[in-house]
């Protein structure tokens, strides 16, 4: 086996402190006791987390953000497995279009999606509606949860799912017993995906949200154009450790490889 020499090596950390240094500095100006954003070079201060969790208005975001990725994820899952099976395993007419218009949400900028949104829920009078909500986060969540099904779909062999007709099961009972479980790493994966991006969303949700549904990244925006200090540092730092701590756990579970790759 060929190993990486000195300069990829190099290359290599040099990539990794340039893409952690931001994620580090803003998880150190986290604990200044200053009011401004500082290094805390004169001692590590709580007080920011503490006023954190002492912000109605963050807190409140934050189950926001947590139930719409719930629902939204969960939802959009569910679309994803009967999509892709569609797409995988029968011949129609319209397929690769069918494919090409649940992908499309990928390449088309949130903006434009959260502008048309507005409208078209000012038109029906669903302006504020945690439901509506809930759908628009399913439409541009949606395709993080099919590629990933699709890709195990793709991988997958279909001898065992031939086994089992030709001993007499039926398409329910192979589903649930063999197909099921085999996409069962696609569709955790697809899930996760899904999860993250619908609580990361921004763009399109500043044009959706009501002052009752309003997410924590919109929460951490308004709050940043009207004024910066060291809380909004807090926010990302626990953001981030809660991401950290949820793909440890995941990784010593199941195994990041298994969910977001599909190998066993």
């Amino acid at each position: 086996m060929q190993k990486n020499g000195l300069v990829a090596l190099t290359f290599h950390t040099l990539i990794v402190l340039f893409v952690m240094a931001p994620l580090v500095v803003v998880c150190l100006v986290a604990f200044t006791p200053q009011n401004t954003l500082s290094l805390p070079w004169n001692g590590i201060s709580f007080r920011w987390f503490s006023a954190v969790f002492n912000h109605p208005d963050f807190v409140a975001s934050f189950w926001n953000s947590g139930r719409l990725a719930l629902f939204s994820a969960t939802i959009s899952t569910m679309l994803a497995v009967p999509s892709a099976l569609a797409i995988t395993r029968y011949s129609f007419r319209g397929r690769d279009a069918l494919n090409a218009l649940f992908l499309s949400p990928l390449i088309i900028p949130h903006l434009v999606i959260g502008v048309a949104f507005l409208r078209l829920f000012s038109f029906i009078g669903a302006t504020g509606s945690f439901g509506w909500l809930v759908a628009a986060h399913v439409m541009v969540i949606m395709p993080y949860a099919l590629r990933l099904v699709l890709a195990a779909l793709n991988g997958m062999d279909l001898s065992a799912e031939m086994a089992a007709r030709t001993l007499g099961a039926g398409e329910w009972t192979v589903f649930r017993r063999i197909t099921f479980p085999m996409l069962l790493p696609g569709i955790s994966g697809g899930w996760l995906l899904a999860f993250i991006n619908s609580f990361d969303e921004l763009t399109m949700s500043i044009f959706v949200t009501s002052p009752s549904t309003v997410t924590l990244p919109v929460r951490m925006y308004m709050y940043a154009s009207e004024s910066i200090d060291p809380m909004m540092a807090a926010v990302s730092t626990l953001m981030i450790a809660v991401t950290g701590v949820t793909m440890i756990i995941l990784d010593r579970l199941f195994g990041l490889d298994q969910l977001l790759v599909g190998k066993g």
